[in-house]
């Protein structure tokens, strides 16, 4: 799996980092927090700071377009977020305990 960053648009009212990016796999398109890990290593993010918003694969394709919201905490991400966005990226209060500040 190949992450190409497009774009990057900072939020600082939100304490987050809009990214845009292409997303080039060999099978089949992998799994929202396996493509989480693999930008976040990108960016030098912790995991708990990436949530994926969006993840578009057209029919046959190896490509996938996303987009994600990068926190600069965790904590941050929890307060911005609404809950099903948080369950579906696994960031919750039972994984992720570190308050930062």
């Amino acid at each position: 799996m190949d992450i190409e960053v497009l774009d990057e648009e900072a939020n600082p009212m939100l304490h987050r980092t809009d990214v845009r990016f292409a997303l080039t796999h060999d099978a089949e398109t992998p799994s929202r927090l396996s493509v989480r890990d693999s930008l976040a290593a990108r960016l030098n993010k912790d995991a708990g700071e990436v949530v994926i918003r969006e993840l578009d694969t057209k029919f046959g394709m190896a490509k996938t377009m996303g987009y994600a919201k990068v926190y600069q905490s965790s904590a941050d991400a929890r307060d911005v977020e609404h809950a099903h966005m948080l369950d579906r990226n696994k960031i919750g209060d039972d994984g992720e305990n570190s308050e930062d500040e």
